[in-house]
Formats: structure tokens, sequence, C-alpha cells
């Protein structure tokens, strides 16, 4: 019996290849081509049509790397093939192993409708089914020559990552244009049979089942004649009905089919071409649409969708009529489907604002779920994000790509750090470019979680990235799988639908509580340090101009910028897409997004410049501008006032050539290499240094992880590492409160400035490196003379906590971690915080000293740079500038405070009077994040804020204007039903927070 089954499925898969799938095309003619190559930047359709074109023949080069070249295909079909269907087969030189990541075209008619994407496994154009003989055909196809980056030598460092740099060398070989005769008859042959044996390999060697689909394979394999395919396919096929027949057992695993075409808005390619990408797939899945009444397409990032409609308004008019028919459905609800470790509070909200509204207003729809499938792992601030979006499921599969521990569900209850809880799926099929083959809906079934309790999940089935999305191949799997005996069954759905069958058979699913570490992938907090940077700016700018421009509106009747706000937020959340934050991209995206990031800045900063002199008034007054959410040097929060007089920093020059600065605060010891040997807490006469080490330490690595470069750094990195302790200068400072370090190493050079500001209790770390190494981590430790077992990250709308222990290897597994503006340690009665105004990676670890009074060491040290060479040989080469600070002393709502005030730097301006706070808050604890006017243009202000430091909150909001109302709303400003709105007493609101809570407060003015 084995002998038998090896031999029929060896014989299967040599017929499928050799003789039926070339008889899905038995005749074809060839097309006349022409070319022209546009000499720069993609041309609008209408040039692109009306180009003067030169003949091209089949096997000729062809697109320059990141050109467009577009092809006029013409010619006639036969008289002969009258009443046959016939499509044009137009393969540009496609690798049908890499879909997405290669060249593609889209394909129009002479007038300028859009047809369809051409892609490596979709490559025809239907001309009639059936024709009538004798038609013209005339096709243009607007070509992309988008070079390989990752080939099957994948993280080889290429130059073509950058348009500078790609040369002009033709990319491609056009391999076949004819108009073909299709036989559809051969055509659903090869599917009856692909799915067939593809389920008899997965089934038990001793499965009755297996057996039956061998017998009637050999069967069908029997009735074809080889030497006449196409005459004897029907007979085939008549011999697999029955076994096609066999209804699914009724316990079988459901599947929802979702079409799906994951589209990274930029990676391996730049925007502009995305832009097209989305066209191409858009075009393909309305045209699958037409042809297939059971299928149904889903598509996320509400900015994918603006493209269209902006740039491709012909595909837009078939979107919209897709989505009027419920078949072609918006998904995820935000603006991309950005990385949800580094994107600040605020960012996080807006992805969901924008992408939500974006659907509500073009569509009326709105999206009860997050859509994340390749997102880098999931902040534990998330749920209560989603939830306040008004939004109740999340969908994602990258967990799966974990290699440390094995995600123990598919289908849980998600909770967040303030006890919000978010009904969570991971499709089993463990990939979001399913395309309905046999292995891949049996692991599904075989990988599922949570037997038992639950029959449902979902598979993303499509080709993504420019892929095409879903084939008609992967439809006609799904049909003969919708009830297939041995097989799971397939139905295309919704993720609405899909949502609410697996809640509904699944109301008490487990739980997971805290972050959804993906342990993989954690060199994306660090990679591209100038595209982090410029993001974290963004967004404190983006704070800002919002702030004082709604202060200004309220207080002088200035302009507020809704416009130019909408337009900047949308950039900046694009921008957070999770290959572009992350550093993942090719450089011509890194120096795209550093450049967008500077125009933004500028933007933003002539805002702000704007309200701030309109508030500001006429006159001498040195008025300080304090944008951080609490009060700082006598200066209210979201308020301004002349600045008080600032006490003194003394220096004073060691014997041993180091230095120590005091303020009566903080005393600091510095040695005569520039490291930190003592930072005295006065008050507390505590040392935060731990004994025998010094802080300021940059620590160098090699850094080659065995797979994805500017992905990962693998916990190997810590092997070998070189302190840099020798210093080229150590001077003091001229300002009396700090000294400057320079260190050379390798080819780069470090400068640094350590200040102790008076009146500040923390030490600053000012660091400029002009790196020019590969393949190296460099790091900034501070070993501390403190004991605990866990320490808190910053994350969004609050902190989640970490173990300093490896206890098991999911704590082991968080060997490098995300925090945004502070990490945090404290003993019962004593903290350290250590803050930054622009990095993101960090590791903390302990260790049992083995001198002195064997206590504890806790090390904490930032990640600055990397130098990964793929997909940007030049990752991060040139100078950078970093800010940290030690504040010793720390509690938790110090650590809050001092992360704000590092990234919101006072501003200085003369003006007439002090400007009191459009809003104020009377506790701490309650941390006010945006206040802005209305997105609706009211006039009304909005106000976010959430309690800050893990514990329960009563505080009084106060607003600086008359209120006659207020409304308790969602992320997108709209009033809570189940809510009741707050009293105002005299423009003061009574708030109770619990720990982590978020809130949102609509101000309605008089």
């Amino acid at each position: 019996m084995h002998d038998d089954r090896t031999l029929v499925e060896a014989r299967l898969r040599r017929v499928l290849d050799e003789r039926v799938r070339p008889a899905v095309y038995p005749e074809s003619v060839p097309l006349e081509v022409a070319v022209w190559h546009a000499p720069g930047e993609p041309v609008p359709v209408a040039e692109g049509l009306a180009a003067d074109s030169e003949p091209i023949t089949v096997g000729s080069r062809w697109g320059a790397p990141w050109g467009t070249s577009w092809f006029r295909v013409t010619g006639t079909v036969p008289e002969a093939w009258a009443g046959r269907t016939v499509e044009a087969i137009l393969d540009l030189g496609f690798d049908e192993n890499m879909p997405g990541f290669q060249c593609e075209g889209l394909v129009y008619r002479p007038d300028g409708t859009p047809v369809k994407g051409l892609n490596p496994r979709n490559q025809w154009v239907r001309i009639g089914a059936p024709v009538r003989g004798g038609e013209e055909v005339r096709l243009h196809v607007e070509a992309a020559s988008n070079p390989v980056i990752m080939d099957y030598r994948p993280f080889t460092p290429t130059p073509l990552g950058a348009l500078e740099t790609a040369g002009s060398d033709p990319q491609y070989t056009l391999t076949r244009m004819d108009l073909a005769v299709l036989d559809e008859t051969v055509w659903h042959l090869v599917t009856d049979l692909e799915v067939l044996g593809e389920l008899m390999a997965e089934l038990p060697v001793d499965s009755p089942r297996r057996w039956e689909i061998l017998r009637a394979v050999e069967r069908a394999l029997d009735a074809v004649d080889l030497q006449d395919v196409n005459g004897t396919a029907g007979q085939a096929r008549s011999r697999l009905t029955e076994v096609l027949s066999a209804p699914a057992v009724p316990s079988a695993h459901r599947i929802s089919a979702v079409g799906h075409a994951h589209i990274d808005s930029a990676w391996l390619w730049p925007l502009r071409e995305t832009v097209r990408k989305v066209a191409r797939t858009a075009a393909n899945m309305t045209a699958l649409l037409d042809d297939e009444p059971d299928f149904v397409f889903a598509m996320s990032q509400a900015q994918q969708w603006a493209w269209i409609k902006e740039h491709r308004p012909e595909v837009w008019a078939r979107v919209k009529k897709a989505v009027a028919d419920g078949r072609f459905v918006p998904a995820g609800g935000m603006w991309v489907e950005s990385d949800t470790n580094m994107p600040g509070s605020e960012a996080m909200a807006r992805q969901f604002v924008h992408g939500k509204r974006f659907f509500l207003d073009e569509f009326g729809v709105e999206n009860d779920e997050a859509w994340l499938p390749d997102t880098f792992g999931f902040a534990a601030g998330l749920p209560q994000i989603i939830k306040a979006a008004g939004s109740t499921y999340l969908l994602t599969q990258k967990i799966s790509w974990s290699r440390t521990n094995s995600f123990p569900h598919h289908t849980f209850r998600w909770e967040g750090i303030d006890g919000t809880r978010i009904f969570t799926h991971f499709p089993p099929v463990d990939t979001y470019n399913c395309s309905m083959r046999g292995a891949e809906i049996a692991h599904a079934v075989r990988n599922f979680k949570d037997k038992g309790s639950a029959r449902h999940s979902l598979a993303p089935t499509g080709w993504g990235d420019g892929g095409g999305g879903t084939t008609r191949e992967m439809v006609a799997k799904a049909a003969r799988l919708r009830d297939l005996e041995g097989s799971a069954t397939v139905t295309w759905e919704t993720p609405s639908a899909f949502f609410a069958k697996a809640a509904a058979e699944n109301p008490e699913p487990p739980v997971w509580v805290g972050e959804l570490y993906l342990e993989l992938h954690r060199a994306t907090l660090t990679s591209q340090a100038g595209t982090k940077q410029g993001n974290r700016r963004s967004e404190h700018l983006l704070r800002e101009a919002e702030l004082w421009a709604a202060t200004a509106a309220v207080r002088t009747g200035f302009p507020y910028p809704y416009a130019d706000l909408d337009r900047i937020w949308k950039t900046v959340l694009l921008h957070q897409f999770h290959d572009i934050l992350p550093g993942s991209s090719i450089a011509w995206v890194h120096r795209e997004a550093r450049a967008t990031y500077a125009r933004v800045a500028d933007e933003l900063n002539v805002v702000v410049d704007a309200a701030q002199r309109a508030l500001a008034g006429e006159g001498g007054v040195p008025l300080v501008f304090n944008a951080a959410p609490h009060t700082r040097a006598g200066v209210p929060a979201g308020g301004a006032r002349p600045a008080e007089a600032p006490g003194r920093t003394t220096h004073t020059e060691r014997p041993d050539g180091g230095h120590v600065l005091d303020n009566g605060l903080l005393r600091v010891g510095i040695d005569a290499r520039g490291l930190v040997d003592s930072a005295v807490d006065l008050a507390n006469d505590r040392e935060t240094i731990a004994p025998g080490r010094t802080g300021n330490v940059l620590q160098l690595h090699q850094d080659l992880p065995n797979m994805w470069d500017a992905w990962d750094v693998d916990e190997f990195y810590r092997n070998t590492v070189t302190d840099l302790t020798d210093a080229d200068e150590v001077t003091p400072g001229d300002d009396g409160a700090s000294v400057r370090i320079v260190r050379t190493f390798g080819d780069s050079r470090v400068t640094q400035v350590l200040s102790l500001a008076p009146g500040e209790k923390r030490l600053v770390v000012d660091t400029e490196v002009d790196w020019h190494e590969t393949e190296k981590f460099l790091k900034l430790a501070f070993p501390l003379d403190l004991h605990t077992d866990r320490y808190a990250s910053e994350t969004q709308f609050g902190h989640v906590f970490r173990p300093t222990h490896t206890n098991t290897s999911w704590e082991a597994a968080k060997f490098e971690a995300c925090n945004h503006r502070f990490v945090h340690l404290q003993e019962p009665d004593w903290g350290v915080a250590v803050v930054n105004d622009g990095t993101y990676g960090h590791d903390v670890t302990r260790a049992v000293r083995t001198d002195g009074d064997g206590g504890t060491t806790t090390t904490v040290r930032v990640s600055l740079l990397r130098a990964p060479r793929f997909p940007d040989p030049e990752t991060d080469q040139g100078v950078h500038r970093f800010r940290h600070a030690l504040v010793p002393g720390a509690s938790i709502g110090d650590a809050v405070r001092e992360g704000w005030r590092i990234n919101l730097p006072e501003r200085r301006l003369d003006g007439a009077a002090e400007v009191t706070p459009l809003v104020s808050v009377d506790q701490d604890s309650v941390v006010v994040t945006a206040v802005k006017l209305a997105d609706d243009g009211s006039g009304d202000v909005v106000v976010r804020f959430h309690e800050a430091h893990g514990a329960r909150a009563r505080a009084t909001l106060t607003a600086g204007f008359p209120v006659v109302g207020v409304d308790v709303t969602d992320l997108l400003e709209r009033p809570l039903a189940d809510t009741d709105p707050p009293a105002v007493d005299d423009g003061r609101i009574a708030v109770r927070l619990r720990p982590f809570e978020l809130r949102t407060l609509r101000l309605r003015r008089a």
C-alpha cells in the first residue's frame, strides 16, 4: 500500500506539471508590442497612454531600477477561435516564486479604464468568454520595473534600495505577450487535482479517506490521454465528482476566508510605489468580485484607500461600488497598519481617529476590528485605545513568528494596563498570505490551540505587497473546500462576520494580561535612529501646535489651522507604518522620511511661533512657555510667565583629574575618563551608581544577527562587548555646570556633554555620535546601586512592568524591550529614572556583586545606534544627537514628569503679560496628552487625559474659558451614550480615574 501511495503521488505531480497545466492554454498567437520608457518618475495615466512607443520583442531586456515602462499590446483574435474563451497572457518577466517583490503592471484600455493588475501569479487578462472571432485587441500596461531587493539570497547588501545608487541596467526580460485560448475544463481539472492531492498528502497514512482520494485520483489520471489532455479532461473530472462531493464531518474546523492583500505602505519600495501597488491590487480585486459572487475582499489602512481616491479616481469609482455592495470591505479602522510599540499615546489614538473617520466619511462604515497582521508586537496600552475608538476586536498573525515561546492561544481576551479586555484572534494558519493550499488548511486545524472551546478561525487569503491579492485559483480551491470530507470547511466572510461568530461560540475565552511581546525583530526599536527621532519630535511638536493654537484661538481669535494639522497628523501617522518607524525599509524610504520630518518640524514651528506671539502680545517681558503637562520652574502647564531666577551649580576639579558638579540637590562625580563614578541624591543621602562601577559608559557590541539584519538583534550579541572608556578630552564647560568628553573609536567619534542645571535633580547626558561603523551595536550604560525585581517602561497612556530577572523563558526572551520617555526602577523608598528624548530600545539586567557588600547591581542600558547593511547598506551612517537624563531619587511621578520635560523644552518669547492655561488639572498623576479644538470646526475644546501613576485618582479639571456643558466622548469626539456627562461648576469639572484610565472630554464653549 505504501508503494502505491508513493507512486500515485509522484505520478500526479508529473502529470500535472508536464501535461495538464500546459494544456490550460492549448493555442496561442503572439501580440505585437511597443514600449515607451518614462524618463523619470511615474507619469499620469493620460500621458503614458499618449506617449510615442517603439517596437519591442519578447526576449528583450527592459526596465531600469525603479523605472516605469508603458507597453502597448495589439492584436486580433483569430476567427477560428469563435465561441471559445480567450485571454491575453502578459508575462513581463515574472518570477512566480516571488509574488510582490519584483516587476508589476496595471492594464488599461485605450480610454484609460483600468482592467486589472499583472503579477507573477496573475498574468492573464480576459478578452472574451466567448469571443466572436476577429476582435481587435488593444491594451496598455503601466509596468513598474521595481528591482528585486530580497531574492533567494536574502539579506545581501545591495545598492538597489536608493535611486541614486541603483544604476540603470535593465532588470527584466519580456517573456510572453500572447493571445491564448483558455480551456476552462482543463483549468478546473487542475484545481480538482491540486485540491485532492494536497488534501491527500495531509491525511494520516492509514486514513480510509486518504485512500479513497488516492484511488479516485488514480482513476482520473488513467482517464487522461497524455497526447490529448484537452479532449479527455472532462472525462477525468467526472471520475473525481464523487470524492469531491463527500461532505465534511459535522465537527470539522470552520475557516472564514477573507480576501486579503497585505501591502506594506513602504518597505523594499518607496511610498510612491505603494500608491501604485494599491491601485493594481484594488483593480484586481474589483475585477475578481465581478467574476466570483461568493468572494469577499477586505482592505485595511485608510491611507491606502486615500491614495486610490487621490491618484487613481477610475479605480476609486470601482472600489466605491464594491464597498456599497458589501463585498469590498474597509478593515482595521487605522490610518496605517502602524508599529504599536513606539508611537506615543496621542499618535496611537490618532491612528484610529483618522482611520475610522475616513471610512465613516467615505462609506458610512464603522470598523469593529483592529487589523494588524504584520506588526512587530503589541504594547500593553493598546486595548483601551481600541476600545476608546469604539472597536471591540483585534487580529494579528505576527506573534506566531516568536522564536522562543509558543503563544498558548489563538482566540482569547487581551487585557491591557487599565484592565480593558479586547477579544483577540491569531489566525492559526500562521500566514497573512494564505493561498488555500491543503498544507495551510491542515496546519490551521492542527495548530489551533483552542479546540473544544472554539471551532472557528480566520484565514487572510491572497498575495500581498503587490502580489495582486486573491487569485481566481484561490477562490476555486475555496469553493471545493466549502464542504469537503477530510478538510476544514471554508467560507468567504467579512472580518466582522467572523468575529461575531467567534465571540458567540466562545463567550468566556482565556485571558492574556500585558503586552504581546514579539520574540523577534527586537532591533526595530533602534535601527534608523534618524527616523525614530523624527517621529518623536513630530509627536511633541504636534502637541505644542494644537495646544498653543487652541489657546490662541479661544483667547485671541487666532485662526486654528484645522486643515494643516489634519494633513500633518496624517503624514506623521503614515511614517509610523511598521516598516518605516521600525527602520526596516530601504534607504530611499528613510532618506525621504528624514526630509519629511524636517518639513513637518518647520511647519509646526511656524504654527507654534505664530500662536505664541498672538498670546504674548507686544511687550518686553521675557516669557517662558511651558507645553509640558506639569508645572516647571513656576510656569504652569500649558501657560507662560516670566522665568524664575535659577539657583546655582558649582564645579570642582578633583585631584585625580576628575570633576564634581553640585547644585545642592545632586552631587555628581565624573572621573578623568568622563565616566560618572558617583551621583548622590543629597536629600536622601543615597548613592545612585553601584560600588566599583561607573555610569555613562558607552558599550560597543558586534551585531550580525542570523537573519533579518535591520530587524533582529540576537541574544549572542552580548557575548562580546567593548567598553569605550578611553577619552581624548575631558574638560569643564564654560557654564560652570557641565563637563565635555570626546572619544574616538573605530572610524567614529563621540562628543558628550554632562550637565547639571541649577535647581534640577537630573544629570543630562547630551551625546553626539559621528557614526561610521558597520554591524555594530552602541549602548549607553548606567549600573545602579538598586535592588528590584521589576522596572517600569512608559507605554501609551501609562507604563508596563517588566522583570529584571530571567526566571522563565518568557522573561529571558525580553532581552531588548521598548520604552517611550522613561524607564523607572524603584526600591520601596527610593527610585531612579532614565529619561530620553528619542530612543526606544533598552535592556535592564541584574547581577549580584562579588565584592563589597554583596548587594545587587541593576544596569540600565539605552540603545543608541546599530549598523546593519540590509536593506539599507548605509544605515545610520553620519551624525546623530541624543539626549538622556539620569534622575536619582525619582518616584514614578518624577519619571513621568521628567520624561515629558526632556521632550518638550521650554520656549522663550518677549511679550506683554503671562498666559494662563486654557485647561489645567490640579493633580500631577492626571496627565493631559492633548488640548485642541474639536475636529468638526465647532470651536469646542477637546481635552484628553489619563491617570499616569498606576493608582486611582481624583482631580479637578479647570477650564480657563466659559463652558456651557461637557461631554465624555470616544476618541472620535463623539459623546458616549452610556456615560453621564460630568457637572461643570464655574469652569471646574471633577473627575475620578482608575489606574491608567484614559478619558476624553469635549468642553462646549459659550
